[in-house]
């Protein structure tokens, strides 16, 4: 990466759920974050979960080592109970065992020391045990958040749920942002909401974006394997990949698949490649009304990622209008570096209508405002003169603003 190495270098924990051969886009951040980090001269520990969903298709859970290095990185892996894939409250209750679990089985594999200790949050609990960790090895204590909960949380459940998941994980959440050496955000935008609704010292948050690396989608030349595997050639592909959950609010894109086999725009397919707890209900909605031309297929590998997209006609992102946070989904950024253009459907409160916008790469809409949503699909697909151009221009703005390099380099700095 071309960095200066220094004589002293640190030795960094870094604690994640979600780590490769998980194919989340978090999974693939935080083995950038690291093995760039390693690259600058650091020596980096990975604790993350055992994984057990968010897996290519053909994975052999019992064949993932409990123990290995990966690159330079020395990765452990823990056994947990599941957190991902479950209902919210199940899911929430088995969070609340983290901290213990996961601290305990940490301290007892690793001796330290180390000097900074980062943490990948939600999951919110998974931060408290990196506190706890930081704290045993009298090191840097540095969150790194993503989405903020609970509120993101609490805007996706039920009324009765609410005060639930406020009472249990209220008080967590100003324990991380209080033992917070410095936080990291993706935007500006968190950081105002984390400064203006949590009362977090401006001076502890940092601003880094996602960033990308586009050496792998640089190394693709489209053959079209999988329009002809999956049989899409002529067809018109909006592909949607990654979990599939009810943050996404994916029910919009249906409701306009199913818009759009009314008006006969029979060369139009939506394809979702991934999984999560909202597939399966997704499937029965697809049925129920003879949706036909959405499509499901099961995660692909991350090196088989960048190919798949760059196949593709346009790629999805959405999020609910139930979200009320300033969240940034992670893949938008992976789609831009394909250079495919994007439609966008998010909250009024997501950074992401910024970004598409100023780099004009795409279609966006409010996702509470069905006809909005609808008329952005459409725009997209009469587009077909333009899309290419569309996509330049987010390859170039990813290039500009999202380099891998500068933005790990940051991280190094800053830490």
């Amino acid at each position: 990466m071309g960095h200066v190495v220094l004589d002293i270098t640190m030795r960094i924990l870094i604690v994640t759920d979600s780590y490769p051969p998980e194919v989340r886009s978090a999974a693939q951040l935080m083995s950038e974050l690291a093995e760039g980090l390693c690259e600058c001269g650091n020596e980096i520990t990975v604790a993350t979960t055992m994984p057990g969903y968010n897996l290519a298709s053909g994975t052999k859970i019992d064949a993932i080592p409990r123990e290995e290095t990966i690159n330079g990185v020395r990765v452990i892996r823990i056994t947990t109970l599941p957190h991902h894939n479950v209902p919210y409250i199940l899911r929430g209750i088995n969070q609340l065992f983290l901290p213990n679990f996961f601290t305990r089985a940490v301290l007892k594999i690793l001796s330290g020391p180390f000097d900074a200790v980062i943490v990948h949050s939600p999951p919110l609990p998974l931060a408290l045990a990196a506190a706890k960790l930081a704290k045993h090895y009298s090191a840097k204590f540095i969150p790194n958040i993503h989405d903020i909960f609970p509120q993101n949380g609490i805007d996706l459940v039920t009324w009765w749920q609410k005060p639930l998941i406020q009472f249990f994980f209220g008080p967590m959440e100003k324990k991380v942002y209080k033992l917070g050496d410095l936080i990291i955000v993706p935007s500006e935008a968190h950081a105002d909401y984390l400064e203006k609704n949590r009362n977090v010292p401006r001076e502890k948050l940092n601003v880094i974006p996602h960033w990308i690396d586009t050496a792998p989608f640089d190394a693709v030349v489209p053959n079209n394997r999988f329009r002809k595997m999956w049989r899409f050639e002529g067809k018109f592909v909006f592909l949607f990949a990654g979990v599939i959950g009810p943050s996404q609010g994916l029910e919009m894109v249906f409701d306009v698949a199913e818009e759009f086999q009314k008006e006969k725009k029979d060369d139009a397919v939506f394809l979702f490649v991934g999984d999560g707890t909202d597939r399966a209900r997704l499937q029965n909605i697809a049925r129920e009304k003879n949706i036909q031309n959405v499509m499901f297929k099961s995660f692909v590998s991350s090196e088989e990622y960048p190919e798949l997209v760059k196949e593709m006609d346009v790629a999805i992102v959405t999020l609910t209008s139930k979200n009320t946070t300033p969240a940034v989904p992670a893949k938008l950024v992976g789609y831009m570096a394909a250079g495919v253009p994007v439609v966008v459907a998010v909250h009024k409160e997501s950074d992401a209508l910024r970004i598409v916008n100023d780099a004009k790469c795409g279609f966006t809409a409010v996702s509470s405002d069905s006809e909005a949503v609808t008329a952005a699909f459409r725009a997209a697909y009469d587009a077909k003169l333009s899309l290419k151009t569309l996509g330049e221009n987010g390859r170039r703005y990813t290039q500009e603003h999202f380099a891998k390099e500068k933005l790990i380099a940051e991280w190094d700095k800053i830490i």
